[in-house]
Formats: C-alpha cells, structure tokens, sequence
C-alpha cells in the first residue's frame, strides 16, 4: 500500500537546502517521526538535540543516524540525546530550563513526543498522562526555551525561528463538552483512548494560537509556530492500539492503520516543510494548521475558539506553578 501512496503523497521530504550554523530540539526525536525530523536535519548539517525518556532510545537513534549520514556521504553530524520524561514538569524544568542556558541558539523546536491513543492513567505530574506528556509539558518547555527562540531571531542572519507542533486531524475526536476549566476535568478516568488522545491534539492547536496572539504579536517577535499534521504514521505509536483495545478491535484497528498509513519518512514531511518552507512567511501562515505541505487549514471551529484558548493557557499556568513552583515560569514578555 506505501507504494500506492508514494505519487500521491509526493516526495518523501522537501529539500531543506544547507542548515549549517542552525539548531534544532526535537521531542520524541530518537523514535518514529521525530526521529525522521532528526534525521533529515541532521543530513542538512543542522545541530539536532533529540528529547526521549529512555536512554536505549538515544543511542539506538544516533547509531542509526550517523549510519545514514555515512552512507549518504555526510560528515560531522551534530546529533545528540537528552532524557525527559515530559509528564514529569520538574524534569522539564530541569532539562529544558539547561538547554535555554547551555544552548547558544535554537532555530526549530519540534514537538513531537507523545502518548498515542491509550487507556487512561495518570503521569508523574498527578494530570491525565496524555495531556502532561502530549500537552502540558510541551507547553513548559516553550515556555523554558522563548528567551532562546527569540535571542536567536535577532542574531544576525538569522531567519524566524520556528516552533512545530506535531498535532493531528484527531484532535476532532475530542468531545464538544472540553472547557479546559479544571484539573478535574482533566483526570477524567471515563473519557476513553480516542477521546483522550484527541483532546491533546486540539490542545497543541491552541497552544499555537495562544502563543502567536498573547506572545509573538505583542512582543513583535519574529518568530513563527505551527500546528501541523502528519496523517497516520506507521511507528511504534501504533502497537498502544492493542492497548487501548484490548483483543480483536485493536488488533484490526492496528492492522488497518499499517495497512493504509504512511512510512515515519512520509509523516515528517509536514513538520520539515514547515521549518524551512518560504511561503510559511510570504504567507504569513501563523499559528497555521498544515495538514500536508502546502495544505493550510481545515481544523474544527472548536480549534479556532479563543476563549477555549484563553481557558486552557490560564489552565496549564496554573497546573505548572502548582506542581513547580509560583516562579516556575519564564516571563514570555522581553
């Protein structure tokens, strides 16, 4: 089936040209698409940090990365690893608070780490471990890494950094009664796999509106974020169907997604358009939902609500100072 997609997907990924001098952090980048994304950026000559939390992820991904960069006749691949687990905010603040310090710039900031739909559980964070690892905890690490992201569009030569959200056309499988109001709605044990999955992907959309409207804008940032979508991946994400359903549901339902979906290669091609693409700021396509390249648009009006925004940017400040700390936040303000 892949050989079927391939002339009509396209190209495998868009041409990034010469990345050298640029840096990049991807979550969930030494697995499935993140590690594509890593891969690809690498090969440009890009400086690539991945985010995992398991530390065999790392090594295995920067082996295979530097056995592609060989093959391919590229040297001096700058690629590293660091461990995280995201629904673990004092970890965030640990790792990605040194980043934003130790880190001389950042140009791309990928999110892509995440739970698929599963059975509900919570993270280490006491919230609904889908929306800390998918969601939350990708909100505090922008938050711990904006001085970064805007000292580097100010460098010189520099063009607007970009942050990416690794969303999904799923996030119109979360229930028209999400308010984003309280911790209680968020650990809501009845709410099942799809539904909570969904959730975090409407999530990372509004996240992307919040911050080109309370963060870019009023500071004249030349900065860009995105919400994009990369169609149904065949990765390791796939195998938490099982989990979700357990027996024959989850089987056939993982059966049919690795018989129609994409190969990882295929699903980074949204997010790596976006990094590079002219037309991302010749169009000024911010926070812009791409669900393929060149294909802007199309999300639910439930994506669109500002004060479902508002709501879940007040929700998630509130959920950070009350397991990290009243100063856990960075100023989004210059």
């Amino acid at each position: 089936m892949q050989a079927v997609l391939d002339p009509i997907i396209g190209p495998a990924k868009p041409e990034l040209g010469d990345l050298s001098g640029k840096s990049a952090i991807v979550t969930g980048g030494a697995e499935g698409i993140g590690e594509e994304v890593s891969l690809a950026l690498a090969l440009a000559h890009c400086r690539v940090v991945m985010i995992n939390r398991k530390e065999y992820q790392g090594d295995e991904a920067i082996q295979r990365i530097k056995d592609a960069a060989a093959k391919a006749g590229v040297q001096d691949v700058q690629i590293e690893w660091k461990g995280c687990d995201l629904g673990d905010f004092n970890q965030v603040k640990e790792v990605f608070g040194g980043l934003a310090k130790s880190e001389p710039r950042l140009d791309f900031l990928i999110l892509s780490a995440g739970i698929n739909s599963n059975q509900y559980g919570l993270a280490a964070s006491g919230i609904d471990r889908h929306m800390s690892v998918n969601a939350i905890g990708h909100y505090y690490a922008i938050n711990l890494l904006y001085p970064l992201i805007r000292k580097t569009s100010k460098l010189p030569g520099a063009s607007a950094p970009k942050i990416i959200f690794e969303s999904s056309e799923m996030h119109r499988m979360a229930r028209s009664d999400v308010h984003f109001g309280s911790v209680e709605e968020l650990n809501n044990p009845e709410l099942g796999p799809v539904e909570l999955y969904g959730r975090t992907k409407l999530a990372m959309i509004l996240y992307s509106r919040s911050i080109a409207e309370k963060v870019i804008k009023p500071n004249g940032d030349n900065v860009y974020v995105l919400a994009v979508h990369p169609g149904a991946v065949n990765t390791k994400m796939q195998e938490q169907w099982q989990d979700s359903y357990p027996g024959l549901v989850g089987k056939s339902i993982e059966a049919v997604t690795e018989f129609f979906g994409r190969s990882p290669e295929q699903g980074a091609r949204s997010a790596l358009w976006c990094c590079t693409a002219p037309e991302i700021i010749e169009n000024n396509y911010q926070a812009a939902y791409v669900q393929d390249v060149k294909k802007v648009g199309g999300e639910t009006k439930q994506a669109q609500d500002k004060y479902l925004a508002q709501a879940l940017w007040e929700l998630s400040e509130r959920i950070i100072k009350d397991k990290v700390g009243q100063d856990a936040l960075t100023s989004w303000d210059r």
